[in-house]
């Protein structure tokens, strides 16, 4: 299975910017995923190279927090371009997509963050498709249970 890495930059950078929530560190982290990936030549020709380069900027998003571990400010640019009702929904939801396990956030965010396919999401957590519906299904299940818990309908 070839990539196309051109069609996947934007979408490795969208994961990584809901990883860490910052504009600067996205971009620097979805950089740094991409080096990473043309460092390791041998492993692109062989096994799934769109998983390896998920694996990578996870990885990197996860040493980013191990590193930071300081809590970070609200995005004052988020405040100041969107209105208080986008703001509150879209809190609202992270809010809610956080009381999800890992596991069920990482799907959520490969899927609709990055918009992957359900095959590639399959090829990348090692899981069938099957599994990613079924998964998915439960995440949605468990975020209008929370959205609704605060009367948010």
């Amino acid at each position: 299975m070839s990539v196309s890495l051109q069609d996947q930059y934007d979408k490795v950078y969208r994961y990584c910017y809901f990883k860490v929530n910052n504009k600067e560190i996205a971009e620097d982290l979805t950089q740094e995923t991409f080096l990473k990936y043309f460092s390791q030549t041998s492993y692109i020709n062989r096994g799934k190279p769109l998983a390896y380069l998920y694996t990578i900027a996870k990885n990197l998003c996860i040493d980013f927090y191990r590193n930071n571990k300081k809590e970070q400010d609200l995005d004052e640019e988020v405040l100041a371009n969107d209105d208080i009702s986008t703001f509150e929904t879209s809190f609202a939801i992270r809010q809610a997509v956080h009381t999800l396990p890992n596991d069920l956030q990482e799907l959520l965010l490969l899927r609709f963050a990055s918009q992957l396919g359900i095959g590639e999401i399959a090829n990348i957590m090692d899981i069938s498709r099957f599994s990613v519906y079924r998964k998915l299904n439960k995440a949605f299940g468990k975020l209008k249970t929370v959205l609704r818990e605060e009367d948010f309908s």
